[in-house]
This record gives structure tokens, C-alpha cells and sequence, in this order.
């Protein structure tokens, strides 16, 4: 069982540990390992407006996607939570699934087929790239979010806060909003990778001046192997940050605890 577990972890590191090494080597053609050593592809990526103009890209939509998530879904868990009407939940996961259900090929025809009419002329602008990565995203948002709720006694603490005179406002910042922390700060850290490493969707709708990363990746590849590499291994470290982050819980470090 060991012997199948490292061969698993081989199998998971070895390409990750060839384009670093690749991303640090001269030249790589037609052998196993690239020769030579350079920073230069590092730095070209540096230099270069295409990949920052691409990264500011993808970090504008990141952040404007967990935005949209927190402002529209939680207040609807909410709602849905405390008001225990099983088939509007129901209505409302069948069509949370959708996105998941549908392949994002589909969903980016329909959005070509949609976009590009005479009275919707958005094909290729930012806002529509910030709904395509929102519909893509706000499945998992909700889904982790609920999880999380649907186990805690938001209904007792919800009645008691009411019976004390609370509005609604004030139980979704003062009762809801604590419990589901933690919940929604996993939440957001899942759309946040899932939006910075979205490639399909992008690919299709995006505009030449607005392209996120993964989608300038594509065309690297085509290039310079050193720089692809480089360029790569900048979207994995971003990754990797990412799930250190989830592990993050800073409401776990109370003096006493």
C-alpha cells in the first residue's frame, strides 16, 4: 500500500517538478531535461505588459467574483435557511447544480450565441468575463457555505434573536454572518483558485486586451518552452498560496484556545 501511495505522489510531483526545473533551464528540446541555467524567462515575464496587463486581468475578476458571491449568495442562504421552505431550496439547488452539470464548452457557446447579437453586442468585455467566472464559481460558494449551515443551530439563534425584537438585518450581521465565517472564508478562497486557474470559459469569451492568465498561457506554449514553464509555475505558486490560505483560520487563535 506505501509502495502505490509514493508512486501516486511521484506521479503528482514529477510534472511540477520538471517545469520548474524548466523554467530555470536555457534551453529544452528534444531531451529529457533542459540545459543550461537562467533566470531570463522570469524576468521577461516581468518586463513583459501582455502577462501584467493579464495578471491585473485575472485578479480584478478574482476579486470582483468573491465580491458578488459574498453580496448575492449569502444573504439568499440566509433566507432560504431560516425560512425551512424545502421546495424553494430544492428549486434553488437544481439550479445552483447547473453550472457544475452543463460543461463549460456549452456554456461558452451559449454565451458566443448570446453575447454576440446586434442587441447584446458584450462578447469579449471584462463585465461579461466577471459573469461567466461568477456562474462558474457560484455553485461551490453556496454549496460550502450551505454545508456548513445546515449543521449549525442558525434556527434556534435566529428565533431568539427575533423574540428579543432584532430585524432581519440585524440577525444576518449579528447571528448568521458569525456563524457561517468560517465557512464563507473557505468558500471564498475555493472561488478565488477556481477563478485565477479558469482557462475554457475564458478562452472563448474573453477580448484580446482583457485575456486572463491561464489564457496567455495557451499562446506561451506555443513559444519559448523556458518561458512557458516560468509562467506556469507563477499560476501554480498563486495556487499554492491559495491552499495554504484555506488552511488559515485566524478565529482559532483566541488567547485560550
Amino acid at each position: 500500500m506505501k509502495k502505490v501511495t509514493y508512486l501516486y505522489l511521484i506521479y503528482l510531483l514529477l510534472p511540477i517538478v520538471l517545469l520548474f526545473v524548466g523554467s530555470l533551464g536555457q534551453s529544452w528540446t528534444n531531451s529529457l531535461l533542459p540545459t543550461g541555467f537562467t533566470t531570463q524567462w522570469y524576468l521577461e515575464i516581468w518586463e513583459s505588459t501582455a502577462y501584467k496587463r493579464a495578471l491585473i486581468t485575472s485578479l480584478m475578476v478574482c476579486v470582483v467574483v468573491c465580491i458578488l458571491n459574498f453580496i448575492m449568495i449569502t444573504p439568499l442562504i440566509y433566507r432560504l435557511h431560516i425560512s425551512e421552505n424545502q421546495r424553494l431550496q430544492k428549486i434553488v439547488r437544481t439550479f445552483a447544480l447547473l453550472p457544475i452539470a452543463v460543461p463549460e464548452l456549452i456554456l461558452a457557446f451559449g454565451f458566443i450565441l448570446f453575447f454576440s447579437q446586434e442587441i447584446t453586442p458584450w462578447l469579449g468585455t471584462t463585465w461579461l468575463l466577471i459573469l461567466g467566472h461568477w456562474v462558474i464559481t457560484c455553485p461551490y460558494f453556496y454549496f460550502s457555505v450551505t454545508a456548513e449551515i445546515s449543521r449549525s443551530p442558525l434556527t434556534v439563534l435566529d428565533q431568539v434573536a427575533q423574540s428579543f425584537g432584532a430585524n432581519q438585518f440585524t440577525r444576518f450581521k449579528t447571528v448568521f454572518l458569525p456563524l457561517a465565517a468560517k465557512s464563507i472564508f473557505s468558500a471564498l478562497v475555493t472561488v478565488a483558485a477556481i477563478s485565477l486557474g479558469e482557462f475554457q470559459l475564458s478562452n472563448f469569451i474573453a477580448g484580446f486586451l482583457n485575456r486572463t492568465y491561464p489564457t496567455l498561457l495557451l499562446q506561451a506554449f506555443y513559444g519559448a518552452t523556458g518561458l512557458a514553464c516560468a509562467a506556469t509555475v507563477i499560476l501554480l505558486c498563486m495556487a499554492i498560496c491559495m491552499s495554504l490560505l484555506s488552511n488559515w483560520q485566524p478565529w482559532n487563535k483566541r488567547k485560550g484556545f
